[in-house]
């Protein structure tokens, strides 16, 4: 007998429909599964076998089949387990279901028959509600996840004689519902705030102008100077997620596995901090199969990469291209994948190996060689990819003991939501929503200088060596700066102050 039951996979960052085609006929017993399944999948006979034995069904011993359709996709992991048991059931004539055609399964089996939670449901539920899918059983720990999926009907699970109980009609479903409209409006909150930052008022500016525009900045300073803290209070600022974006960023967390039980959906602005022992596949994505990298779990956030100089170079140089595109294509044998990665980069490093080259507090004790290797760690190309280069000084005493607060970052963060206002107004047909993200034609034609401004820039151009490349993002930071003020025009301190976030490459990198 021939029994179909339907599941879903992932692709990239969108689902598909499989097909689970179970078999059953006379012969010697066996049980083989095509279809393209890898270790994971092949291995899903032995557990589901057993699965079905320990959940109170005696299986009589029958040659089986078992594809995975389409045929020419390769599929992973355990999460057909929970499909092919129910097929499997109901092609030994087990379970008497008559229409199951709008429902799909998805999960993974213990032995005891126990239901795991897997990765990826949001997407592939998604997916689901597009092509008419109306329910979905699933792990009961995946279930909250799912319910965020509008127009289909959740049923989380325990066990797979839970979910036989279910089918024969033995046992009501427990169908998972929550708003998370509302949901979505409670849970935005960050744990660090600019009001507990003392001092580093110009530091707190360029931050500010940072997220006004979604520009990419580098700290640079000695260690205990605040740069870490500073980076990590930024996310705080930046505009509110939209619900669109939320579901974005939700989807990617949701194949990586790492959404919280508790959190099914995404209300701040990520912050990734990976350490610098990274690998490259593990930063931009990869693997035999691609997966979204840390690049990625970013999107619409933030990527810290603290002690930037530690990081290997053939790591860092990876990153050039999502900087521009905001994207990154993955090619394999198996598969080509696109991800989105529309992430701020924001680097910390000291000056030296030591730390204090050019501190007024402490004497710097390397030679002139090892800080230029130092700093020669960051290419010249990657440094031209990032807007905003901030020297961050030691704090004073004064400063550290005062009981004085500085600005919330609520405060800071209105202004930062008025200038973004401005620009998705301006740029609204044009389909990008900051400065960062102008093209060189539409730098033309938003970024114009007068006379005077011109000639301010083209000295600046010749005195400070500057690149085609960086001669625009000092135009982008001006523009961003502009909208700050509420300017239609970009005056000459718009202009100063950008430069000036571009005045240390000549300082650290004289050579």
């Amino acid at each position: 007998m021939l029994s179909i039951v339907k599941s879903m996979s992932l692709q990239g960052l969108d689902g598909y429909l499989v097909e689970v085609q179970v078999d059953v006929s006379g012969g010697l017993p066996s049980c083989d599964i095509v279809g393209l399944p890898d270790a994971s999948v092949k291995e899903s006979k032995e557990r589901v076998r057993t699965a079905i034995k320990n959940s109170g069904v005696d299986l009589k011993s029958r040659k089986m089949i078992i594809n995975l359709a389409p045929a020419n996709t390769r599929k992973e992991g355990a999460l057909y387990d929970l499909p092919i048991a129910i097929a499997t059931l109901i092609a030994n004539e087990e379970l008497d279901i008559k229409n199951i055609d709008d429902t799909i399964f998805i999960g993974e089996l213990s032995l005891d028959g126990k239901i795991n939670k897997v990765k990826g449901i949001f997407p592939m539920c998604l997916e689901a509600s597009k092509l008419g899918i109306k329910k979905v059983v699933i792990p009961k720990e995946n279930a909250k996840e799912a319910s965020i999926v509008k127009n289909i009907e959740v049923i989380g699970v325990e066990s797979l004689e839970q979910v036989i109980n279910i089918l024969n009609g033995s046992k009501k479903p427990e169908k998972v519902q929550m708003n998370y409209e509302d949901y979505f409006m409670k849970n935005i909150n960050y744990i660090f705030d600019f009001s507990d930052v003392k001092g580093q008022e110009s530091i707190k500016r360029a931050l500010e102008v940072a997220a006004a525009g979604g520009h990419n900045c580098l700290l640079i300073g000695s260690p205990g100077s605040g740069k870490t803290m500073m980076s990590r209070c930024l996310p705080s600022i930046l505009p509110s997620l939209t619900f669109e974006e939320s579901l974005e960023i939700t989807k990617i967390h949701s194949i990586e596995g790492i959404l919280p039980e508790d959190k099914p959906l995404i209300t701040n602005r990520p912050f990734r901090a990976p350490h610098h022992t990274i690998s490259g596949a593990s930063l931009i994505g990869g693997g035999r199969i691609p997966r979204p990298g840390e690049i990625s779990l970013a999107h619409h956030g933030v990527l810290f990469l603290d002690e930037l100089p530690e990081f290997p170079n053939n790591v860092l140089e990876l990153l050039r291209v999502p900087l521009e595109d905001k994207i990154i294509n993955i090619n394999r044998v198996n598969a080509s994948l696109t991800y989105p990665c529309n992430f701020m980069l924001i680097a910390s490093m000291n000056p030296c190996p030591c730390g204090y080259y050019g501190s007024k507090e402490k004497e710097c004790t390397c030679s002139e060689n090892s800080i230029n290797r130092y700093m020669g760690k960051i290419s010249g190309p990657l440094l031209d990819r990032i807007d905003i280069h901030i020297e961050v000084e030691a704090v004073k005493y004064q400063k550290l003991d005062s009981s004085e607060k500085g600005e919330t970052s609520e405060q800071i963060k209105k202004r930062v939501d008025r200038a973004r206002k401005i620009q998705q107004e301006r740029y609204s047909k044009h389909g990008i929503y900051s400065n960062a993200e102008l093209t060189p034609r539409l730098i033309e034609e938003y970024c114009k200088l007068d006379s005077k401004g011109k000639e301010i820039l083209k000295n600046s151009f010749e005195k400070l060596g500057l690149s085609a490349r960086a001669y625009g993002r000092i135009l982008k930071v001006a523009r961003t700066i502009a909208d700050l003020d509420g300017n239609q025009n970009i005056d000459i301190k718009h202009l100063a102050e950008a430069i000036q976030y571009r005045n240390l490459d000549r300082k650290y990198w004289k050579n």
